[in-house]
């Protein structure tokens, strides 16, 4: 599979909605692994109360408020790891969980990685599995992803996609948002099951 252009700061610089679904059959990469994303979730600023920007400017949140195309990386149960990807105008909150990948590349790493030797399908189909299988920690958080070793790229021959709405999952406040945005068809996923994750568990 050949990867494009890595994405660049205009990209993100939209609204959360339009990133969230733009995101959708690019390739996330981080050092020797990839895949592509297949899931991913917006969480909006203002009255989206399961935004954590949604309590204001914190030095957790910060990133969020600050410049797009960076990374904002947080822990969840105490054990998973998150990335999201900030959106909207420096100054403005928005950012996209990346929730669910198709690994095309690094696959026996990301099987050591996550101890497992199933099929690739089960490697990444989760928020706290990619970050898992991919390398990314806290440590990630705040970085630029237009540039260096975690970046998002373009993916050269990508055929249609199709995309589905459904509300968000795994969460309690302002559930009944249409703001998961699902990749149901490809015409094309070279090197990888053609199969993509619709259905994942949080994380």
């Amino acid at each position: 599979m050949l990867f494009g252009r890595i994405l660049p700061r205009s990209f993100y610089a939209r609204s959360t909605v339009e990133v969230a679904r733009g995101l959708l059959g690019k390739v996330l990469v981080h050092g020797s692994t990839a895949g592509i994303i297949v899931e991913t979730e917006a969480y909006l600023g203002g009255d989206d109360l399961a935004a954590h920007s949604a309590r204001g400017l914190s030095a957790r949140t910060r990133v969020i408020f600050g410049p797009p195309g960076h990374a904002y990386v947080y822990l969840i149960y105490g054990m998973y790891e998150c990335l999201n990807l900030v959106a909207e105008p420096d100054g403005r909150p928005g950012c996209v969980l990346i929730r669910a990948l198709v690994p095309v590349r690094g696959v026996e790493l990301m099987r050591a990685r996550r101890g497992i030797s199933r099929g690739v399908e089960q490697l990444a189909n989760g928020p706290g599995k990619l970050t898992l299988a991919l390398g990314i920690t806290r440590a990630h958080n705040g970085v630029d992803v237009t540039r260096g070793p975690l970046v998002v790229r373009e993916r050269v021959g990508a055929g249609d996609i199709k995309i589905e709405v459904t509300p968000r999952i795994g969460i309690t406040r302002s559930a009944d948002l249409p703001l998961r945005f699902v990749l149901v068809r490809e015409a094309s996923v070279g090197g990888t099951d053609d199969r993509v994750l619709s259905s994942v568990e949080l994380p």
